[in-house]
């Protein structure tokens, strides 16, 4: 047996405990000692039996075929994206441990984030904040090279207070995370950084143990700024062209709206330097 992480089990075994026997069409009878569905359920419903179930839950296979795992899609009421990052569990990938990679951003990118006068910063694969240019560090201090967004959204508190709907966004920044690590648990910078949450907030760790996937994309956010009071913003996010995984994120506001007006207000009290790039 391999002493790589049981990631399929653990996926199964979370989402598992997401769906309800009311919502594939099973009788309840009595009470049931563990939430969502049981595995000889989940074995029965996905035409498998409950002994290989039992056996990919556990680890002892952890290459399913595509029809198991259509199959497990199927019953676990999976969406596109999550079902994708399930049959990356299931891929063959590289056994070698991996050593911490550098993220640097391309300069041509870095030329693009200071020349835009919209809010905007580069993250890495685990949400690291690259390069910022000094709407973004107006909008918000966090917003600086050498910053991590997961870290900063769960563990500063005056980062927490400027989201209006804090639990939605932490929720869909995790589930982006996990799409953007996928399989690659392995990378130092990953372990190390859920190894710190997980410790430090006891909702990372509830919401990181759902196994969430959403890709990283647009949304519509509300803050409430210390200077300019609540302000809604578009978020756009842009994958940097040459990279596995670096993101161009940009905030934008409706034109001719008051958050347009605000967002100008913000810029125009703007002295920040431009943002810094982390150097290799």
């Amino acid at each position: 047996m391999t002493d790589d992480p049981n990631l399929i089990g653990a996926f199964l075994r979370a989402r598992r405990e997401l769906v309800t026997p009311e919502q594939v069409g099973l009788p309840v009878h009595g009470v049931r000692r563990v939430p969502g569905l049981r595995r000889e359920e989940v074995a029965m419903l996905a035409g498998i039996s409950a002994d290989y179930y039992l056996r990919l839950e556990r680890g002892r296979d952890r290459r399913p075929s595509a029809q198991v795992l259509e199959s497990l899609a199927t019953v676990l009421r999976l969406d596109d994206d999550t079902k994708e990052y399930l049959f990356s569990l299931a891929a063959d990938r590289p056994r070698k441990p991996r050593r911490r990679r550098r993220e640097t951003v391309p300069a041509g990118t870095a030329k693009l984030l200071d020349m835009l006068p919209l809010p905007a910063f580069v993250e890495g694969r685990c949400l690291d904040v690259l390069a910022a240019n000094p709407l973004a560090t107006a909008l918000s201090p966090r917003l600086t090279a050498g910053a991590n967004r997961l870290r900063d959204v769960f563990l500063d508190p005056e980062e927490r207070e400027m989201f209006l709907d804090w639990e939605m966004a932490a929720a869909y920044l995790i589930a982006g995370f996990r799409q953007a690590v996928g399989a690659e648990t392995d990378d130092p910078r990953f372990i190390e950084l859920v190894g710190e949450l997980t410790l430090a907030s006891p909702y990372f760790q509830k919401l990181w143990a759902r196994h969430d996937v959403r890709p990283r994309m647009s949304a519509t956010v509300r803050f409430l700024h210390p200077q300019v009071g609540e302000l809604t913003l578009n978020r756009e996010k842009y994958q940097v062209s040459g990279t596995d995984s670096i993101m161009l994120v940009v905030y934008h506001p409706d034109a001719g709206t008051e958050d347009a007006d605000k967002l100008a207000l913000l810029g125009s009290a703007t002295r920040a330097p431009v943002g810094g790039i982390v150097k290799p």
